[in-house]
């Protein structure tokens, strides 16, 4: 049932895993300069940016099976994974989210982490 994870899975989840620590660490700094850091803010982004790049690197897990299946079968994987990940992050982030410890919006923001790398990284390749 487990395939080896393709190398281009591993190479693009580590390039997310980057972006969102370049990012976390950007908004920890925000929380900083405005006076509303603490423990619970780092505490919230570091579970939040587990979760967006979790959420990335099952989404590659996905593609990487669907790419051995006919297209029917792959458009209905593809939209099965995407709903269940989407279940995934809204059970994750109420989790987070109603956790004494953790501060809401450093769980939530980070969701936007990844889709930020992904537009970085297509504008920076363009020329290639």
């Amino acid at each position: 049932m487990f395939k080896k994870v393709d190398p281009t899975v591993l190479k693009e989840t580590l390039y997310i895993a980057l972006s969102v620590l370049i990012l976390s660490v950007l908004m920890q700094a925000v929380f900083l300069v405005i006076g509303r850091w603490d423990y619970s803010v780092l505490l919230g982004n570091l579970y939040g940016a587990a979760v967006a790049v979790g959420n990335f690197f099952l989404m590659g897990l996905t593609v990487q099976v669907c790419l051995t299946l006919d297209p029917d079968e792959a458009k209905k994987r593809m939209k099965l994974s995407q709903q269940g990940r989407m279940l995934m992050l809204l059970v994750l982030c109420v989790i987070g989210g109603v956790l004494p410890f953790m501060n809401t919006i450093a769980v939530l923001i980070p969701q936007l982490f990844p889709r930020i790398g992904v537009t970085i990284r297509g504008l920076t390749m363009k020329d290639q």
